[in-house]
């Protein structure tokens, strides 16, 4: 969980500089977190997306809007 945060940290609220704004802001971090599982390799995942790991090993579970923090 902790390594969750710290690539949060890193990688969105870091370098984020949208509006503030609550509605605004959890709309580019929903962007951010859709890149984040679908598109980036995850070395803890042999070098799968979240998206790809679920489809292999949960299919139940890839048609859901699970966020990765799930």
């Amino acid at each position: 969980m902790e390594r969750s945060h710290r690539t949060h940290t890193e990688a969105f609220y870091n370098l984020y500089d949208g509006d503030r704004h609550l509605q605004p802001f959890n709309a580019a971090l929903r962007a951010w977190e859709h890149l984040y599982n679908s598109f980036r390799p995850h070395q803890a995942l042999g070098g799968m997306t979240p998206l790809e790991y679920l489809r292999t090993y949960h299919p139940d579970l890839a048609s859901s809007s699970l966020s990765h923090m799930y």
